[in-house]
């Protein structure tokens, strides 16, 4: 049966994953000048509109989706879908897709779909992949009659213009403070040259990179060349911290899996084995309510008898989340602890080092170049 407490944390959990900001390394003060960005950005297209339209529909030329591509623009400009050519290209060729497809099908649900989607797979073609450019593919199929009645102006004159307007503002706030916009690919050698800087060789390669990219079959909102630098970036600052500690190979909380799954000591057995076959794990540490480490529970002290947990588990390993890493090896190649629990010095549970854990971290110091993987 599971605890009020038990129920919360899920719920916490939940509720961190639904809700967690979706952008690394954003902050209040960066989200603040972006939106101050917008609004001067959407104020200027729109005065710019009404001075070159100067008749008294020009606010219906002020598209929606430029919001959508100030948005990208100030929020994530770093993103490959926030160059010029992107923001450009993309909405033009949406839009000349959405008027071409408006005067060929006559039936408007089917028009809309077809314009949407031809328009992504254009801009795919043209290597201008922009989001809002598929709204601005739509608004050509059901924008009413001003729209419609503009024909095959409307990619030109509003779109390509308020979108040109957009990249030429984007350019010149960034440059006011300081930030390299377009995005360019930052030079990571200090002598200028493509080579890999020499305390980074024998790290990932290109390759490498690709591979991953298609093992994982996901699409990411970063270019892949981001990628291989923000790679070698963590790389290079993973070895300086490990150097500047003098540690021969990582400590204990490098390495240690971090979302310990636990249980109390009055929890039932039957309870217990049901999250070691749900996490697919071997054993469990038993905490009171201040996550003060009692004991640890297995398979094996689950086969040998029933009842509430207390009356089951053993006396863990332990170490501190300071402790080399490798000093754990003795323990965890002894046939009889599959996991070392890390604590601190109240005996607070800090995380977990599982068998795996620890050959990952071994696998690493022998080939450097290989991703540390933790098992939970």
């Amino acid at each position: 049966m599971s605890s009020p407490e038990k129920n919360g944390s899920r719920l916490k959990r939940t509720a961190d994953r639904l809700f967690a900001p979706l952008l690394a390394g954003a902050t209040f003060r960066s989200r603040l000048i972006a939106s101050l960005g917008i609004l001067l950005c959407v104020v200027v297209t729109g005065m710019v509109s009404a001075w070159l339209y100067d008749h008294t529909t020009h606010y219906v030329f002020l598209i929606a989706p430029v919001g959508a591509s100030a948005v990208l623009l100030f929020i994530v400009p770093t993103s490959p879908m926030a160059q010029p050519w992107a923001i450009i290209g993309g909405n033009t060729i949406s839009a000349l897709i959405g008027v071409i497809v408006y005067q060929l099908v006559k039936e408007p649900f089917l028009a809309a779909g077809l314009a949407v989607s031809l328009s992504v797979l254009a801009m795919s073609l043209a290597r201008a992949m922009h989001p809002p450019g598929g709204a601005i593919a739509l608004t050509a199929v059901i924008g009413g009659h001003t729209v419609t009645e503009a024909g095959f102006l409307f990619p030109f004159t509003p779109v390509a213009l308020d979108s040109a307007i957009v990249v030429l503002f984007g350019i010149v706030f960034h440059r006011l403070l300081r930030r390299p916009y377009p995005h360019t690919i930052p030079v990571i050698n200090p002598h200028q040259t493509q080579d890999t800087p020499t305390q980074m060789r024998g790290g990932p390669t290109s390759a490498d990179i690709d591979a991953a990219l298609s093992e994982m079959q996901e699409s990411f909102d970063i270019s892949r060349e981001d990628l291989e630098v923000l790679l070698r970036q963590i790389e290079m600052q993973s070895v300086m911290r490990n150097n500047a500690a003098g540690k021969a190979g990582p400590d204990c909380a490098s390495i240690m899996s971090r979302h310990v799954v636990s249980v109390k000591a009055d929890d039932t057995d039957d309870y217990a084995r049901s999250l070691l076959l749900r996490h697919n794990i071997r054993s469990l540490p038993v905490v009171d309510d201040r996550n003060v480490l009692l004991g640890t529970v297995g398979l094996r002290e689950l086969l040998k008898g029933k009842g509430a947990v207390a009356t089951l588990m053993t006396s863990p390993p332990v170490a501190q989340p300071q402790d080399t890493a490798l000093s754990l090896l003795p323990v965890l190649t002894n046939g009889r602890s599959h996991a070392v629990i890390i604590v601190d010095q109240d005996r607070h549970v800090q995380g977990l080092i599982s068998q795996t854990d620890l050959l990952a971290a071994l696998a690493r110091l022998v080939q450097p170049d290989m991703p540390v993987k933790s098992s939970g």
